[in-house]
């Protein structure tokens, strides 16, 4: 297959190119001109101006579109909220009628969208089926999923990409973790009562190939069959690493990052699970959260 991926360079981008390119698909990167990272085939595109190479994506089988400002990367002012979201749904929806207007389309889109969706449900067990929370980063899952709406309008086939917290010891919200429960330092946050949805690198990767192929449309929530409670999570990360773990007071990230960022980040519940993903035929490698760390971190 020719597929195209939005997002190549960032942690789960970079690494579904790689598993794609070994499988023998050839993969197009959508990137800005300014990129100097060019590896391979690549499509130029600037979502700001609402430019991109149409030509270049005639033909293409598949477009996987990852591309958004970090969650978490800086403070939340207005601007920063504002570039969240208009990285995501200016991008989204750029692609998508640029995708509709082709004359030879690609059979299937794979948007990026993330648990966020759901908002703060508590122990609730959350599915596909679940309305839309109410917060901030529901608003932008919301907006960002509508973007995909010309591509499936056009009778493209698209998925959206509900993505949990996805385990890997290079990058993401573990990455940012290790040291701090390395050095003794790492724990629990709050009451620790709140569900963590998590899935490995390698699943989030080989959960999209299999949707380049299988007949889903729609949200699909990519998060391992057992979501684990923070408590959970930080005890389970703490014997892996055979060191002790703590309470984490919330004071330290709030002043780091600001209060409605590091509550979103830390506080907020989704108990989460993959439906869809599994009533398709899935099956996940790492579908517990021990052995799954235990894989991601060498141990």
């Amino acid at each position: 297959m020719d597929i195209a991926i939005t997002g190549s360079s960032g942690l789960i981008g970079s690494a579904l190119r790689r598993r794609l390119a070994a499988a023998g698909h050839r993969v197009l990167s959508v990137v800005r001109p300014s990129t100097t990272d060019t590896t391979g085939d690549t499509v130029t595109w600037d979502p700001a101006a609402g430019r991109i190479d149409a030509a270049a994506l005639e033909g293409v089988d598949a477009v996987v579109n990852l591309a958004g400002e970090g969650i978490g990367e800086r403070r939340w002012s207005t601007e920063q909220k504002q570039r969240i979201r208009d990285s995501r749904v200016r991008g989204t929806t750029l692609l998508a009628e640029t995708l509709a207007a082709l004359d030879r389309p690609p059979s299937v889109f794979l948007s990026g969208s993330a648990i966020g969706y759901y908002g703060d449900t508590g122990d609730e067990v959350v599915d596909e089926s679940r309305p839309p929370g109410t917060d901030f980063l529901a608003q932008v899952c919301v907006d960002w999923e509508a973007a995909t709406g010309a591509a499936s309008d056009a009778g493209i086939r698209t998925a959206l990409l509900r993505t949990g917290i996805v385990l890997d010891a290079d990058g993401g919200a573990l990455g940012k973790q290790l040291t701090f429960f390395k050095l003794g330092l790492g724990g629990r946050s709050g009451s620790g009562r709140q569900f963590w949805s998590w899935i490995t690198l390698a699943d989030q990767v080989a959960a999209i190939e299999f949707l380049l192929t299988a007949e889903v449309a729609g949200p699909v929530n990519l998060t391992a069959p057992n979501p684990a409670t923070n408590a959970e999570f930080a005890r389970t990360l703490g014997r892996v690493l055979g060191r002790p773990t703590t309470v984490i007071p919330m004071i330290g990230p709030r002043l780091l990052l600001g209060r409605e960022l590091a509550d979103s980040l830390l506080l907020t519940s989704q108990r989460v699970v993959p439906r869809v993903l599994e009533s398709a035929g899935f099956g996940f490698s790492d579908p517990e959260l021990e052995p799954a760390l235990r894989g991601v971190l060498g141990r």
